[in-house]
């Protein structure tokens, strides 16, 4: 057999309720964002959807998802918030993810993403949202001590690069670790993520040659997101030319309802390493180490899988299909 260190999956939205399969056959019909979010799909969708869910509800999908995950060699997992949107509901999807955690032997690193769209229901602008989390969700999070991470989502459709400069900044003020969902659709928030000093820049689907520059120089982990790329049908991010510019590059699935439903991070890596020419070293070490470091975390030397091979060239090559016999989170094995 081939031994592995366990996977680091530094992104996914694994808290969530319901689904947005019609979303899905929407998109694939040839329906745009616009025509889908008119149609009352969307992260509105998911929102509305999580709200309603009780907290019991919240941690068994959790738990569901992180068992998979973890049966699939992801032994640590970064799991975000997003799909509250307000106080109540937020801290719901946060509580939730902590006590997840006492129900699977897999180990979560939990993110607020608050700042994931202005909810329609907040009758203001982006910046007065934007505050409100400062100042009403994030202290109350130190309080319970629910996670020591922010997020934010800066896009078009989502918070300008000028909203989110000054939020990131107080949040780090505050003793928060940053990350950022950067250069999904248009270019501007990589930018933001090594100005910040933001642990990781997430997407990079649209990032230029400035912005692969950029991350090159910085601490900032480059995070890309094959299952975005494949559930939208988008080009992936550039890992190839951010690899060979001098960035560290981590691979993340993005699990979550909407633009990512599959969730098998070893087969997203794999293809997409066949589509960006990646080896089979940067594909691992994309997968832990660098994955680790996008979360301000050490990997855990007692975190291995075990796949039924006596090649490790084996394990890329059949593109996600081949999958661990034996996990071991914290030398303890996990029993499937």
């Amino acid at each position: 057999m081939v031994l592995l260190p366990g996977f680091v999956d530094c992104h996914t939205h694994i808290c969530f309720a319901g689904s947005r399969s019609r979303d899905y056959a929407m998109r694939i019909a040839g329906k745009s964002y616009l025509d889908i979010a008119r149609a009352g799909g969307g992260i509105w969708d998911s929102v509305t959807k999580t709200r309603a869910a009780t907290d019991t509800e919240l941690m068994e999908n959790v738990v569901a998802r992180a068992n998979r995950h973890l049966q699939e060699g992801v032994t640590t997992m970064e799991v975000k918030s997003g799909y509250g949107l307000d106080l109540a509901s937020e801290l719901k999807m946060l509580r939730a993810i902590r006590t997840a955690d006492q129900y699977t032997p897999a180990e979560f690193v939990t993110t607020c993403l608050a700042a994931h769209i202005r909810p329609k229901d907040f009758d203001a602008d982006e910046k007065a949202y934007l505050h409100w989390i400062l100042h009403d969700l994030l202290p109350v999070l130190k309080e319970e001590h629910l996670t020591e991470r922010v997020d934010i989502f800066v896009e078009e459709t989502a918070f300008s690069v000028a909203a989110a400069r000054p939020f990131l900044q107080a949040a780090k003020a505050m003793g928060f670790m940053l990350t950022v969902h950067a250069d999904q659709f248009t270019s501007g928030g990589s930018a933001l993520a090594v100005e910040v000093g933001a642990l990781s820049a997430d997407h990079l689907e649209a990032s230029n040659a400035e912005d692969i520059r950029r991350l090159a120089v910085s601490d900032t982990v480059a995070v890309v997101l094959p299952g975005a790329s494949m559930g939208l049908g988008m080009p992936y991010a550039p890992a190839r030319k951010l690899l060979d510019a001098g960035a560290s590059v981590a691979i993340a699935s993005d699990w979550n309802p909407g633009s990512a439903p599959m969730g098998d991070l070893l087969m997203q890596a794999a293809v997409m390493s066949a589509a960006e020419r990646l080896s089979a070293a940067e594909v691992f070490a994309a997968l832990t180490f660098r994955a680790a470091k996008a979360l301000g975390i050490s990997s855990n030397a007692a975190d291995l899988q075990a796949y039924p091979c006596a090649d490790y060239r084996e394990i890329l090559y059949h593109q996600g299909k081949l999958k661990p016999s034996f996990v071991w989170k914290k030398a303890r094995a996990s029993d499937f």
